[in-house]
């Protein structure tokens, strides 16, 4: 691999813009930032390590092979590919992720998706295997949700939740896998599966309303209280491995 490889697979332009990034001496590499003038210089062992520090234009970047993300998704982005009203999630990345070759739509996609007023833990990737290892329904990832309601909730509300509830595109009764109170107006909801705004319609048909969805975690990986709205960090080697184990289900959902 060669310094303009590098560039390119992390998302800083075209071949052809990489080459000149590098020509021009916007590159740097090393604790004494060593500027890199050679776009074919190559890379012992052939490749550079993962998390392999340099800059670009003043940018200080990771080196990673492939990109696995979280993200604190705030109200008022969709995670739609072609937003409409909203802006995209993806906007809120630094554009080298937006950039990245590899997939089928350029840079890192949403893993799942979250409703513009939604807010809470998004995963973002531009590993394809990754990316449908949790989000395929056949590998029941849990995800829990913090949901606040319009109304009280009841007995009654509870009763149904926990024996499941009929949305009106399936006949089947839809259960959580576990259900805590935790407020007056609050529950925490873990699915195994994700249907259409599928939380709100299960409240709805219990015989209340969501005013307030957020997602706090995806399988064993949970949002860090110190990731403001807005903010993404990188996962790490343990939380990705923790995520690629995730998802076996269990033989009966458990409620509480």
């Amino acid at each position: 691999m060669r310094w303009e490889d590098v560039l390119y697979t992390q998302g800083f332009g075209t071949r052809r813009e990489c080459r000149f990034l590098i020509a021009a001496g916007a590159v740097q590499v090393g604790g004494d930032r060593r500027p890199v003038t050679d776009p074919d210089e190559p890379f012992a062992g052939g490749g550079p390590a993962p998390g392999m520090v340099f800059w670009v234009q003043g940018q200080r970047w990771c080196y990673q092979p492939r990109a696995y993300l979280m993200l604190h998704k705030p109200a008022g982005y969709e995670c739609s590919q072609r937003p409409g009203a909203w802006p995209p999630v993806r906007a809120l990345l630094p554009p080298p992720l937006r950039r990245r070759p590899g997939l089928a739509t350029r840079g890192v996609q949403p893993i799942g998706r979250l409703d513009q007023d939604t807010t809470g833990l998004l995963l973002l990737s531009d590993d394809g295997a990754f990316i449908h290892r949790l989000s395929s329904p056949r590998h029941h990832v849990p995800k829990v949700y913090e949901v606040t309601c319009r109304h009280p909730v009841d007995a009654a509300q509870l009763a149904r939740l926990r024996e499941g509830v009929v949305l009106r595109d399936d006949p089947r009764p839809v259960r959580p896998a576990a259900l805590e109170v935790i407020g007056e107006r609050r529950l925490r909801l873990t699915l195994t599966e994700g249907r259409y705004h599928q939380v709100k319609r299960m409240v709805a048909a219990a015989g209340n309303r969501v005013e307030a969805l957020h997602r706090s975690a995806i399988g064993p990986v949970q949002l860090p209280p110190d990731l403001p709205p807005g903010a993404w960090r990188w996962l790490s080697p343990d939380e990705i491995a923790a995520l690629h184990a995730a998802g076996v289900r269990a033989d009966r959902p458990e409620t509480r």
